[in-house]
């Protein structure tokens, strides 16, 4: 469990880490054709409820002037006239009260959907319980009357993995991805006894946001390298496999891959992302390492070193961060650290610096650099 101090930027990093996030969403939730960082550049976020308050207040108002999502509900209930198809037996059964009504099961095109119901759910949440701006507060209660026929729902009780998207609402991903950062990152949970919000993400919600935005940052840069979260196989001995199917699953964060060679990256969000023994040496987390390790030899079945990989943290606050560039057994492993406080142009050299593994000839290359065994 991290601290919350090493989860919460300083108060001198906020903005730009702010402004940042605003653009890992943009990437993670596939917008960053519509949301740019010149949306932003003008705006200045000390707080992240405010930034939120800005997407949805933007974003909302902008679909409403195209028109907010309608879905065919199906509805039963009793009518005066026919609509749909009618249910027999619940008919008989209300007609001895209500003989002049029928009971009909009917489709009406309405916008009471889920994905409505979750905007006007954090919508509310934020005007409520969120430390929002007074500008941006008004701005998001203007939007209610919009969504007027749309059922207000508890925000833990909306089903985020439900929400499909198409060509036709593909324009709520990345307000609906707000509001799962919202309501899975910001709210307390039940038993806190508060509803106020968090100041910052919860480590889950940033860690899955991390992930998700270096795939994505990736995918949309670097298409050649055909970026994707990538199943690895075991490089089992087929003479001797015997219960190959109880060893555990193994799944990478990013695969990057190009003329013969691959990068695995894992991504790690960490308040302490060093660990410390018991006489005070830093490392590398060890089950970190064990498990890019892992990944890199069994996807190397060639055994050519031609596979490396990345373990790539956020930055912390801690005087030490992860800084590590090794060849194992003639396979490339790293660590190293993303710092997310930085102005965006300098984090995305970052980024691009990481893919110099994928240009070099050969890692077996490296080994002859390194100084001999003493």
């Amino acid at each position: 469990m991290v601290d919350e101090a090493a989860s919460v930027p300083r108060m001198k990093d906020r903005s730009i880490t702010i402004r940042n996030i605003y653009v890992m969403m943009a990437y993670a939730f596939r917008s960053i054709d519509t949301l740019t960082v010149r949306d932003v550049e003008t705006e200045s976020f000390d707080h992240l409820h405010d930034l939120f308050a800005e997407i949805l207040a933007r974003g909302v108002s902008a679909q409403v002037k195209r028109g907010v999502h309608r879905d065919y509900l199906r509805h039963e209930e009793p009518v005066a006239t026919i609509r749909g198809r009618i249910d027999i037996s619940r008919t008989v059964t209300i007609r001895a009260t209500t003989p002049s009504r029928v009971v009909c099961n009917f489709d009406e095109y309405e916008p009471d959907t889920p994905f409505n119901q979750a905007l006007k759910s954090v919508i509310v949440l934020l005007i409520r319980h969120g430390d929002v701006a007074a500008g941006r507060k008004d701005a998001l209660r203007r939007l209610l009357p919009y969504l007027e026929p749309v059922t207000l729902v508890r925000p833990g009780s909306i089903h985020w993995h439900d929400f499909a998207y198409r060509r036709t609402n593909a324009t709520y991903r990345l307000l609906i991805g707000v509001c799962q950062l919202v309501v899975q990152g910001l709210l307390p949970t039940e038993e806190a006894g508060t509803n106020r919000l968090s100041e910052w993400l919860s480590d889950d919600a940033m860690s899955t946001l991390y992930e998700r935005f270096l795939r994505e940052y990736y995918a949309f840069h670097h298409p050649e390298l055909s970026p994707a979260a990538r199943e690895v196989q075991w490089d089992l001995d087929p003479t001797r496999a015997l219960g190959s199917d109880q060893l555990p699953a193994m799944r990478t964060d990013i695969t990057l891959r190009t003329g013969g060679r691959t990068l695995i990256i894992d991504a790690k969000y960490y308040g302490r992302s060093m660990a410390e023994s018991a006489y005070g040496k830093l490392s590398v987390r060890s089950a970190h390492l064990y498990q890019i390790f892992t990944y890199v030899k069994n996807s190397d079945t060639r055994h050519d070193g031609s596979v490396s990989g990345l373990l790539l943290y956020a930055r912390t606050e801690m005087p030490t961060q992860p800084e590590l560039d090794v060849v194992v057994q003639g396979n490339r492993l790293q660590a190293h650290a993303l710092d997310l406080t930085v102005p965006w142009e300098d984090l995305r050299a970052q980024l691009e610096s990481y893919l110099s593994a994928l240009t070099e000839k050969s890692n077996q290359s490296l080994v002859s650099r390194l100084p001999p065994p003493r």
